[in-house]
C-alpha cells in the first residue's frame, strides 16, 4: 500500500469520527496510524525498479535487481537502445534516432504519423540551427509539405518552423523556444514514450503520479483535520500540525 493510500484510509477514518469540528492529530498518534498500515517490501521495491526501468537507468536497476531480487517486467537489455534513441534527439541526431527506432520496431513510426512527423520538424529545426538554409527549405518542401496537407495541425506547426527562417537570430524571436534545447528534450520523450509503448511498459513512472495523488490526498485531508503532513516530497519527514 502507498502513501497514498494510507491518506485516503486516515481521510475516510477521520470522515466517520467526526461531524463538524476539525480534528487535530498529535505527532504520536499519526506515526501511530501510518505504523498500523503494513506496506510489503516487495511493492516498494517494484515501485522503485518501476522507475528506473521506465527513467532508463539500466545500470541503477541492474544493481537493484541483484540487491533485491526484483525482476524488472521487460528485458534490461532493451533500456539500452532506448536510451541510445533518446540521447541522440537530445543531442540533435534525429537521424539517427530514427534509424535506431526503426531497427527496434518499424511499426513503431509506420503506425505514429504524429511522432514520425515531430521527429522529422526536429530534423528541420537542426538544419536551420546549423544555418543550412537551402537544406532546410528543401527538406521541409519535400517531407514535411505533403504530411502538412493531410493534416492541418502538422501545417500549422511546419508553418510555425519554417518561421525561424525569417530571423536572423532564430532564437530570439516570436517562435524562438523551438531553438531551444526543450524542444529537443519535448521530442525525445515522446519517442521514449512510444518504444515504452511498443513494449507493452507505462510510458509514465509509476512514482512521481503517486506522488502527485499524495498530495492531492493531503489537501482533501487539510480541510477535515490538522496533522503531521509531508511538505518536503525528497525528505518525507513529517512536519508538525498546525492548530
Amino acid at each position: 500500500m502507498s502513501l497514498f493510500w494510507i491518506v485516503i484510509r486516515q481521510l475516510a477514518e477521520i470522515e466517520e469520527q467526526m461531524a463538524t469540528s476539525k480534528k487535530v492529530f498529535t505527532r504520536e498518534e499519526w506515526e501511530k496510524r501510518l505504523n498500523d498500515v503494513k506496506i510489503r517490501k516487495e511493492d516498494m521495491n517494484k515501485l522503485v525498479m518501476n522507475f528506473l526501468v521506465t527513467e532508463g537507468y539500466v545500470e541503477a536497476a541492474e544493481k537493484f535487481r541483484m540487491e533485491s531480487g526484483t525482476e524488472p517486467d521487460i528485458d534490461l537489455a532493451t533500456i539500452t537502445d532506448r536510451m541510445a534513441v533518446k540521447k541522440a534527439v537530445q543531442c540533435g541526431n534525429v537521424e539517427d534516432a530514427i534509424e535506431k527506432v526503426n531497427d527496434l520496431n518499424p511499426e513503431i513510426l509506420d503506425t505514429n504519423p504524429q511522432l514520425f512527423f515531430h521527429l522529422q520538424q526536429q530534423r528541420l529545426i537542426e538544419l536551420i540551427r546549423n544555418g543550412k538554409v537551402e537544406e532546410a527549405l528543401e527538406f521541409a518542401q519535400e517531407e514535411l509539405a505533403p504530411r502538412g496537407e493531410e493534416n492541418q495541425s502538422f501545417l500549422e506547426e511546419l508553418e510555425r518552423t519554417v518561421a525561424l527562417l525569417a530571423f536572423e537570430d532564430a532564437t530570439n524571436c516570436p517562435v524562438g523556444e523551438l531553438m531551444d534545447i526543450s524542444q529537443r528534450l519535448k521530442t525525445a520523450s515522446e519517442v521514449n514514450a512510444a518504444i515504452l509503448t511498443s513494449q507493452s511498459h507505462e510510458k509514465d513512472p509509476k512514482l512521481p503520479s503517486l506522488l502527485k495523488m499524495l498530495i492531492w490526498a493531503q489537501n482533501q485531508l487539510d480541510e477535515k483535520a490538522s496533522y503531521p503532513r509531508i511538505n518536503n516530497l525528497s525528505s518525507a519527514t513529517l512536519d508538525d500540525p498546525t492548530v
